[in-house]
């Protein structure tokens, strides 16, 4: 599999484990319509969510991974 389907596959997996969890978290402390439910855990997910990109360097294609909670890129 190239690094770039790779890259947008972790961030399909990411995006939609964190929706799932804030979703089903807001949706049980919080009694709100569902359609707003779900913008607002598109959202959480949205910014909380790693974020894969695949490059071209020396080496090839590599995949790197930016997230809020990490400071600066890592290579996987």
């Amino acid at each position: 599999m190239r690094p770039k389907y790779k890259a947008l596959l972790f961030n399909f997996i990411g995006f939609a484990v964190l929706f799932l969890i804030a979703r089903l978290a807001l949706g049980y402390f919080l009694p709100i319509n569902r359609i707003f439910l779900a913008v607002t855990a598109a959202i959480i997910a949205n910014v909380l969510a790693p974020k894969f990109g695949a490059i071209r360097g020396e080496d090839g294609e590599k995949i790197l991974m930016k997230w809020i909670f990490m400071k600066g890129f890592r290579e996987l």
